[in-house]
C-alpha cells in the first residue's frame, strides 16, 4: 500500500503529466456537463421508462450505455462516439480498399491530416442519419415527444449532429493534450460515472424481491472472474528473443547482446469491441427507425434484437474481424524484419530478412486467433446472462471489457512518461529503482 500511494505521489511530480491528467478530467468534466443538457420537447420521464434491455430489442438501453446516460436525459450528447468511431472504421476499411487513400496514408503528416480531415466529413454525415433515425424513432413513441413534426425532428437533428462534432472535437483534444486514446477515455467516463446507479439499482432489486439474493451474488462472482480473466490475459505476451550480431567501429566492440520483442496474446487491446459494439448499432438503429413508420418491416429489427441469436453471431463475427484488422494496422511484419536486419538484430534459428517477416506474420495470426476469440468470448458470455436474469446493461461484458481495457491502457501510457522520467510507475512496482531507492 505505501508503494502504491508513493506511485500516486510520483504522478504529481511530473509537471508535463500532472498538465495531461489536469487537461484529460477538464474535458470529461465538459462531456459530463452536456450529458445533462436536454433537447426540448421530449418527456423524459416517459422516454426513460423505455431504456430497458426488453425494450426495443434492447437498442436505447445499448445507445445509453455508450452515451454515458445522455440518451436518459435526451441530451445534446446523446449520439455520443457513435458516428466518430463508426466513420473512422469506414476510413480505415477505405484506406485499404483505395489506392489514392492508401498512397495518402504514407505521406506523413500531411496525408494524416487530410484522412483525418474526411473522417470529420463522414462523421458529419453519419451524425446527422443516426440523429435522424433516433429522432424518427423516438417520435414514434407513444408519450415521449411534445410536440411531433418537422420542427422536432429538424431541431433534433441538429442539435445532435453539433454534439456529436464537439464529443469528436473533444477526443481529439484529449488525443492532442491530454493522456489516452480520447474517443475510448470519453466512452470510458460514461460507463463508470453510470456503474454506481447500476449497483444501488441491483441493489435495491434484491431488496426488494425482485430479484434472488443467489442472483446478485452470481452478479458480483461473474463481475470479479471477468476483471481477473481480463487482467490476467491482457498481460499474457509471447517473447521473441533478438540476438545482435557483434560489431567492431575502431578499437570497441558493438553489439554481442540479446533482447527480446513482447507480443501481446491481445494486441488489438479492447479497440475491436468498441469498433464492433458501434459498428452493430447503425443497423439496429436504421432497422427500428423504418419498423416504427412500417409496422410489418418489424421482423427486420427483431433479428437485430440484444438478445437475437443472429445479434450474438454478428457480434462475434466484428469483434474477431476486427480483432485481425486493427493488428494488422499496428503491425506491419516486414517493417519491424527491415528493422532488426539493420540494426544487427536476428532471431536465433531464423533467416533475416523475408523469413523473419514470415515468421513474425504465423506467430501474429497464431496469436491472434486465440486472442480474438477471448475477446468476443468475454463479450457474449456475461450479455446471454445479463438477457437471462435481467442484470444492468452496465454489467454487459462490453462494458467491463472496455472499463478495464482502457483503464489499462491509460495506466500504462501513465507507466511510460514515470519511466521517461525515471520514476517507480503503477505496472513495474519494485521493477525500476525509483529516487527513493537509488
Amino acid at each position: 500500500m505505501v508503494v502504491l500511494l508513493k506511485n500516486f505521489k510520483n504522478i504529481f511530480l511530473v509537471p508535463e503529466l500532472r498538465k495531461k491528467l489536469a487537461f484529460t478530467l477538464g474535458v470529461l468534466a465538459v462531456y459530463r456537463f452536456g450529458s445533462h443538457i436536454p433537447i426540448p420537447g421530449v418527456n423524459i420521464n416517459a422516454l426513460q421508462a423505455l431504456i430497458n434491455p426488453k425494450f426495443a430489442g434492447g437498442l436505447l438501453a445499448y445507445l445509453d450505455l455508450f452515451s454515458g446516460g445522455a440518451l436518459k436525459q435526451f441530451a445534446i450528447f446523446a449520439l455520443g462516439m457513435i458516428p466518430y468511431i463508426n466513420a473512422s472504421i469506414m476510413m480505415q476499411l477505405l484506406t485499404i480498399m483505395l489506392p489514392s487513400l492508401e498512397q495518402l496514408s504514407k505521406e506523413g503528416e500531411y496525408g494524416r491530416k487530410i484522412i483525418n480531415q474526411y473522417t470529420r466529413y463522414l462523421a458529419l454525415g453519419l451524425s446527422v442519419i443516426q440523429g435522424f433515425m433516433l429522432a424518427i424513432f423516438i417520435e414514434n413513441q407513444p408519450g415521449v415527444v411534445l410536440n411531433p413534426g418537422f420542427a422536432f425532428k429538424f431541431t433534433t437533428v441538429l442539435i445532435l449532429a453539433v454534439g456529436a462534432l464537439f464529443i469528436m472535437w473533444l477526443g481529439e483534444q484529449i488525443n492532442a493534450h491530454g493522456i489516452g486514446n480520447g474517443s475510448s477515455v470519453i466512452i470510458f467516463a460514461g460507463i463508470v460515472v453510470n456503474l454506481p446507479a447500476a449497483i444501488l439499482k441491483v441493489l435495491n432489486l434484491v431488496k426488494m424481491g425482485q430479484t434472488d439474493p443467489l442472483i446478485g451474488l452470481l452478479l458480483i462472482l461473474v463481475s470479479v472472474g471477468i476483471i481477473g480473466l481480463i487482467v490476467f490475459l491482457e498481460k499474457g505476451e509471447r517473447r521473441v528473443a533478438v540476438q545482435y550480431a557483434k560489431r567492431v567501429v575502431g578499437n570497441k566492440v558493438y553489439g554481442g547482446q540479446s533482447s527480446y520483442i513482447p507480443f501481446k496474446i491481445n494486441p488489438s487491446g479492447v479497440i475491436p469491441v468498441i469498433f464492433a459494439s458501434t459498428l452493430i448499432q447503425f443497423p439496429m438503429m436504421l432497422f427500428r427507425a423504418i419498423a416504427s413508420k412500417f409496422p410489418a418491416m418489424t421482423f427486420l429489427a427483431d433479428w437485430f434484437n440484444y438478445n437475437a441469436p443472429i445479434y450474438y453471431v454478428l457480434q462475434s463475427g466484428l469483434i474477431i474481424f476486427f480483432a485481425f484488422f486493427y493488428t494488422a494496422i499496428i503491425f506491419n511484419p516486414v517493417e519491424l524484419a527491415d528493422n532488426i536486419r539493420k540494426s544487427g538484430g536476428f532471431i536465433p534459428g531464423i533467416r533475416p530478412g523475408k523469413q523473419t517477416s514470415e515468421f513474425f506474420d504465423y506467430l501474429l495470426t497464431r496469436i491472434g486467433l486465440p486472442g480474438a476469440i477471448y475477446l468476443a468470448s468475454l463479450a457474449l458470455v456475461p450479455n446471454i446472462l445479463q438477457n437471462i436474469f435481467n442484470f444492468p446493461v452496465m454489467f454487459s461484458g462490453i462494458s467491463l471489457l472496455i472499463v478495464i481495457g482502457v483503464a489499462m491502457d491509460t495506466s500504462a501510457q501513465i507507466e511510460a512518461y514515470l519511466i521517461e522520467r525515471r520514476y517507480e510507475g503503477f505496472l513495474a512496482s519494485g521493477r525500476l529503482k525509483g529516487r527513493y531507492g537509488r
